[in-house]
């Protein structure tokens, strides 16, 4: 099967166009770096002629309100180049609980993302992932002052990207769920403790407070970003971290 694959060079898509081609699918990464371009369109039908399938991982370069016109553009942009091209899968990769927080404007844009999705003529498919492992340096360090780090206690189930891209490999290759995955890590930490857990593992003398409000994920209420019913991944976070 072709597949292309948008956003094919990032942290999840190269994964994923490894995975394919491993399984023997014709699958191509397609990037700005490549000559596509999903904001103007450049390069969206070169990169969709023949495809049967369409990957979506092209993500906003921000995540504050802007973050709502990169994704309704792109889409608008994909959606259309789909249709022209025949396109017969559209697999998009969201974010679990990304509904459940209308408080956070890149949660919102997901949400813009995921309905434009689904109102477009293409039979799709949306993988929703828990919290990358790899990104949890990067919660650290918004919060981060002098040897401080403040950390909600927000409950989050981080998963490795590798886990998610075999999650959007494996549903790329087969036919549309019309609807959603949600896959997860095994694991259920509080966010406060994890990073305490990242500090120690990695002889960071940094110190953790627990602060309700810090950060994107104090705009968190309540128990959403975890999914204990979701497709469970199997790298748990210690053995990540090792």
């Amino acid at each position: 099967m072709k597949i292309a694959v948008i956003g094919g060079t990032g942290l999840i898509g190269s994964q994923v166009v490894t995975r394919l081609k491993a399984a023997g699918h014709d699958a191509t990464p397609h990037s700005q770096s490549t000559g596509t371009d999903v904001i103007s369109g450049k390069g969206l039908d070169e990169a969709l002629a023949g495809a049967g399938t369409v990957v979506n991982l092209t993500n906003s370069p921000t995540f504050d309100e802007a973050s709502a016109g990169f994704f309704r553009t792109s889409m608008d942009n994909l959606v259309a180049a789909a249709g022209r091209n025949g396109v017969r899968h559209f697999v998009v990769l969201s974010i679990v609980g990304v509904d459940q927080v209308p408080e956070l404007d890149y949660y919102r844009a997901k949400v813009l993302q995921e309905d434009i999705l689904k109102a477009g003529p293409v039979p799709y498919s949306i993988v929703r992932a828990t919290q990358f492992m790899e990104f949890v340096d990067a919660i650290l360090s918004w919060t981060t002052d002098g040897d401080t780090v403040r950390l909600p206690a927000t409950p989050i189930q981080p998963i490795a990207a590798a886990d998610v891209a075999a999650a959007v490999a494996e549903v790329a290759a087969g036919a549309p769920l019309g609807g959603v995955l949600d896959v997860a890590g095994p694991e259920v930490f509080a966010l406060d403790e994890l990073g305490r857990l990242t500090l120690r593992h990695r002889a960071d003398a940094r110190t953790v407070v627990t602060d309700p409000a810090a950060g994107m994920f104090g705009a968190v209420k309540g128990d959403v970003l975890t999914d204990r019913n979701a497709r469970l991944a199997p790298t748990r976070y210690t053995d990540w971290l090792s």
